[in-house]
């Protein structure tokens, strides 16, 4: 909301400067957006007086203006419709510069020498108003708070029009929809600066006129009270004084016609939303009711919208007229002709208004307010005040004001109990009960003190313009607020904790976090949600979760692994030139297809560790080769995360659509249990998003990783080790974590390592087959190895390799 600082001093007086008023009320809750000066400067502009107007005596459509301007009556030559006598207006004498730029200097103008120009709205660069002469009016000068003395001729027009103001803009939280006009602003600031509020009088209007327009509720739950009033003999055509349109324009608003400038005025000021009819387009009465199938409407901004049940409207014989609380039909709407008018004034539910609102797309000044909470006492009063000013201005004979009441569906004022030992616990320190009680006292609560010392309480009434207060908490935060929160001491919280655990069978996320930082990545947060497109590329056998209500199409589905987040990290540090990645991160994850959960909302989740590697396997230097990561260095990574836990898991090819067919696989966990994969990034993946060749994946099950071991101390043994290298040939898909299993479970105790050292395949080795050399070293823990029995192991072993899988000694 924006609002004009002096329009808000006319209602609190105050010296404190802008800079003091924002930081007051960003501090109680009412957060202050920015603050920028209502118009250009316009140094060397003054106050003028048109003395007398005179036609040109070569010009039509040109008169000759005396133009008292302090110092003496100047000739000036002049178009605008609106010069006349009596009018004070703004000057720009010879050799001012206007904000457009344009300088002024003498000129003949068709035999007549004019001494300066005469400026309009447009020309100062604060307003329309198209060629109209500025009007500085009686009224300006009260509305404004201007000396009478700087509306004198000759005085500079930026004290004239209060130039020196300020728009502020508020960012309102939606709790506080009271503070939408100047009204509930100023009551806050006068409370903020300890000041007394001073609200325009709003007399009565008499009715000079019988006429009345029938008025019906339908729906009280939408709409429990609705005002009108007829107003006869308007003149549309007029212009609203520059006071009002000025208040509009610096809170926002541009000035349309009187009758659209005083609904509107009433909104900044009371925060009451106020519509106008045009009272000779309505056939028969008011009705506040349900749309049906199938009606339409056409709204004022030319949208025509198929209407339907639940839409809560303002109708007449011949249909719907607007819709309530939200923005008004064409059929009904006022021009420029209008000459009897039916004003509006109603108190509409938050939830009707909210829901319509919402379903249109229609965010309107009126619907932002009642959405909120408008005061539903203050229809009244704000018709009132409406009827006085468009009598003021466009003139007309006022009827009688028609209200329907629904009494039963008006809101209730709560009653709500503020306990003093529940203050003094949640704020931390006591507050004295003197200051309680004038906070809510100030703030139209009401309070009955109950009781004393401790056990003291504040029954409190909540006003019929605070929605908000509902429970204790709500008033602890009103007290707080207002009272300071930089009045309270700061104080380190006193809290005894306990030494935290860490079971033995389980290894901490910390740790793996950890030991990919010491190998070279990076840790990446991404979303758990992603684009449905980018997930379906990398798992297209299952269909991701979908989100309802997605922020943006990006971040639609749930995902169900790591990869999306992060393939998008990847490609975002390639488009910044990143040569060498690592990326890696610990996350939820919410597998498509798995079993729903009751108490997680019917998603199952679960922890993954993922990795994504691209680039050089060192950093650049000269003594590296700049040799690119490959399948090894991503498997060699998750065994070293594997054995964390004290795990070593098994590797089998993969059939995974992410994955190249030829450079991934499946991690196992006691041979057949699949906690995770790895691998290159498939070729066509690889070209569908744009990466370049060889980037590598990994992705783990952290609660499968996690569970560690027990650990059992063995003591060294004080025997020598024999090794003996075997070169096995074997067919070329026998994989050599195979030979590994074989020679290990033949071996048994004996077998105090076994690794695959080297593999061959070429001249001297039959096609199709391989040579695997593997070196086994051998140990007894309570005897020194003889030969003989290390050859019998030996043997034994190779004779199972043979029988299990057609192998033979090289």
């Amino acid at each position: 909301m924006k609002f004009s600082e002096r329009w808000l001093r006319q209602w609190v007086p105050g010296d404190s400067t802008t800079a003091e008023l924002c930081e007051r009320l960003t501090n109680a809750g009412l957060e202050v957006d920015g603050a920028a000066p209502v118009g250009e400067p316009v140094p060397g502009v003054v106050v003028a007086e048109i003395v007398a107007v005179a036609p040109h005596p070569n010009a039509d459509r040109l008169s000759v203006c005396q133009v008292d301007a302090g110092a003496g009556v100047l000739d000036v030559v002049c178009g605008a419709p609106n010069a006349r006598a009596g009018l004070k207006t703004a000057l720009a004498p010879i050799g001012v510069k206007l904000p457009s730029g344009l300088p002024i200097c003498s000129m003949d103008v068709r035999g007549v020498t004019s001494a300066g120009n005469l400026c309009s709205e447009l020309e100062l660069g604060f307003g329309g108003g198209g060629d109209a002469l500025i009007d500085i009016d009686a009224g300006f000068g009260a509305a404004f708070g201007v000396a009478e003395e700087a509306l004198r001729a000759g005085g500079d027009l930026r004290e004239a029009l209060a130039l020196d103001d300020v728009t502020i803009d508020l960012d309102l939280t939606p709790n506080r929809g009271d503070c939408l006009g100047l009204r509930g602003l100023a009551r806050e600031v006068g409370l903020l600066e300890d000041r007394r509020v001073a609200p325009p009088d709003i007399p009565a209007v008499a009715p000079a006129s019988e006429r009345t327009h029938p008025v019906e509720i339908v729906n009280g739950a939408g709409c429990p009270r609705y005002l009108g009033r007829v107003i006869e003999g308007v003149d549309a055509s007029r212009r609203a004084p520059l006071w009002l349109r000025e208040r509009l324009r610096r809170s926002g608003l541009r000035s349309i016609d009187p009758i659209v400038d005083v609904t509107n005025y009433v909104l900044l000021e009371l925060g009451q939303p106020m519509h106008a009819f045009d009272l000779d387009a309505l056939e028969g009465g008011v009705v506040v009711r349900d749309a049906s199938a199938g009606e339409r409407l056409t709204m004022l901004d030319g949208q025509r919208i198929a209407l339907g049940e639940g839409v809560l409207l303002i109708a007449d014989q011949r249909g719907p007229v607007a819709i309530a609380g939200v923005m008004g039909g064409e059929r009904s709407g006022v021009a420029a002709g209008t000459r009897n008018v039916f004003l509006e004034c109603a108190f509409f539910a938050p939830t009707a208004v909210a829901r319509t609102a919402r379903r249109f797309g229609l965010h309107t000044d009126a619907a932002h307010r009642y959405e909120r909470g408008v005061d539903f006492r203050l229809q009244a009063e704000a018709m009132e005040r409406a009827t006085a000013l468009l009598l003021a201005i466009a003139g007309g004979r006022a009827g009688p004001v028609a209200e329907a009441l629904d009494e039963a569906a008006l809101p209730r004022q709560r009653m709500v109990t503020l306990r003093k030992a529940r203050l003094r616990r949640l704020v931390g320190e006591e507050i004295p009960d003197g200051e309680v009680e004038r906070i809510l006292a100030r703030l139209d609560l009401a309070p009955q003190a109950q009781g004393k010392g401790d056990a003291k309480t504040w029954r409190a009434k909540a006003p019929s313009h605070r929605f908000d207060l509902e429970r204790e908490e709500d008033l602890v935060e009103e007290v707080l607020r207002i009272h300071g929160y930089d009045a309270i001491a700061s104080r380190m919280p006193a809290a005894k904790l306990a030494l935290g655990g860490q079971p033995a069978d389980e290894v901490p996320d910390s740790r793996f976090a950890d030991l990919l930082v010491d190998l070279g990545y990076a840790e990446a947060i991404t979303y758990s949600f992603v684009d449905p497109k980018l997930a379906d590329l990398l798992d297209p056998a299952h269909t991701p979760r979908r989100i309802v209500n997605p922020v943006s199409s990006d971040h639609a589905a749930l995902r169900a692994n790591l990869l999306p987040g992060l393939v998008t990290a990847l490609r975002r540090n390639l488009a910044r030139q990143a040569g060498r990645v690592r990326l890696f991160e610990i996350g939820q994850c919410f597998p498509a297809g798995a079993a729903a959960s009751p108490e997680r909302d019917g998603a199952m989740q679960t922890t993954l560790c993922g990795g994504i590697l691209y680039g050089p396997r060192e950093p650049e230097s000269w003594a590296h080769d700049g040799a690119p990561v490959d399948f090894f260095d991503v498997k060699g990574d998750v065994e070293r995360l594997l054995a964390l836990g004290g795990r070593e898991a098994k590797f089998a090819p993969a059939k995974d659509p992410a994955l190249h067919p030829g450079q991934s696989a499946v991690v196992l966990l006691n041979e057949s249990e699949p906690i995770g994969r790895l691998g290159r990034l498939h070729p066509e993946l690889e070209a569908a998003l744009d990466l370049p060749s060889g980037v590598f994946v990994f992705e783990l099950r952290l609660e499968a990783v996690a569970a560690a071991l027990p650990r059992r101390f063995k003591g060294l043994s004080r025997f020598p080790a024999m090794r003996r290298d075997l070169a096995v040939v074997v067919d070329e898909d026998v994989p050599a974590g195979r030979i590994e299993a074989v020679l290990r479970r033949e071996l048994s105790d004996l077998a105090a390592e076994v690794k695959v050292f080297d593999l061959y395949a070429g001249d001297g080795v039959d096609p199709g087959k391989k040579s695997v050399a593997v070196g086994v070293t051998l140990r007894d823990r309570a005897r020194t190895l003889e030969d003989w029995t290390v050859q019998t192991h030996v043997e034994r072993a190779v004779a199972a390799l043979g029988k299990e899988l057609g192998a033979r000694l090289r």
